[in-house]
C-alpha cells in the first residue's frame, strides 16, 4: 500500500520537477558557500539556534499561562524562562555558543560511537560489521572534536551545515531528474 502511495506522489510531483531541481541546485550552492566560509556559517548557525531557543521559550511561557490550572504550570514557566535566557546568552555571545554546541556534539558523538561499537560487537546481528564501522567513524569524529577544541568550535557547525546542504541538495537534484525521466504515467491499482 505504501508503494502505491509513493508512486502516486511521484505523478503529482512530476509537473513540478523543475522546482525540485532548482531547490536542489540552490542547496548545493549554499552548501558550497558554507564550506568556503565555515567560521561565518558556524556563527550564522549559532545565531539561528539561539533565536530558536528565545522564540520557543516565549511560546512555552505563553503556553504556561494558558494552562494555569494545570499542575505543570511552573515546569513550563521555568522551561520557557530558561529557553529565553540561554537563547539570549547564545545570541549575544555567538562564539561562546559555538564552543558550547561543539562540546555537546563532541560528547554526543563520543558516547554514541562507543555505544554503537559495543552493541554491535556484543549482539553480532547480521551485517554487524557496518554498525561497528559506523561506531568507529562516529567515535573518531567525537575524538577529533575533543582534540581540536576550542578551534573545532569555529569550523564544526559550519562544516556540518555545508555538508548537510550539499547532500540534501544533491538528493533533490537526483529525485527531480528521476521524476522527470519517468517514461510513462504510473497506473495505480486499488485493492478491492
Amino acid at each position: 500500500m505504501a508503494t502505491h502511495l509513493l508512486l502516486f506522489e511521484c505523478e503529482v510531483l512530476r509537473p513540478r520537477w523543475g522546482w525540485l531541481l532548482f531547490l536542489g541546485i540552490l542547496m548545493v550552492i549554499l552548501g558550497a558557500i558554507a564550506l568556503f566560509i565555515m567560521p561565518a556559517a558556524t556563527l550564522g548557525t549559532v545565531l539561528v539556534l539561539g533565536w530558536l531557543l528565545v522564540f520557543s521559550g516565549i511560546i512555552e511561557m505563553i503556553h504556561a499561562f494558558r494552562v494555569r490550572r494545570w499542575g505543570g504550570l511552573f515546569l513550563h514557566l521555568i522551561g520557557g524562562v530558561l529557553g529565553v535566557l540561554i537563547g539570549l546568552l547564545v545570541v549575544t555571545h555567538p562564539v561562546a555558543g559555538a564552543m558550547a554546541w561543539t562540546l555537546l556534539f563532541a560528547s554526543f558523538f563520543t558516547v554514541i560511537g562507543l555505544f554503537r561499537m559495543i552493541a554491535a560487537i556484543s549482539l553480532k546481528f547480521p551485517n554487524w560489521g557496518w554498525a561497528v564501522f559506523d561506531g568507529i567513524v562516529t567515535l573518531g569524529l567525537g575524538i577529533l572534536l575533543w582534540a581540536e577544541w576550542p578551534w573545532s568550535g569555529v569550523w564544526f557547525l559550519g562544516l556540518a551545515v555545508g555538508v548537510s546542504l550539499i547532500l540534501r541538495g544533491w538528493s533533490y537534484v537526483m529525485f527531480a531528474l528521476a521524476i522527470h525521466n519517468l517514461a510513462t504515467p504510473i497506473e495505480i491499482r486499488r485493492a478491492a
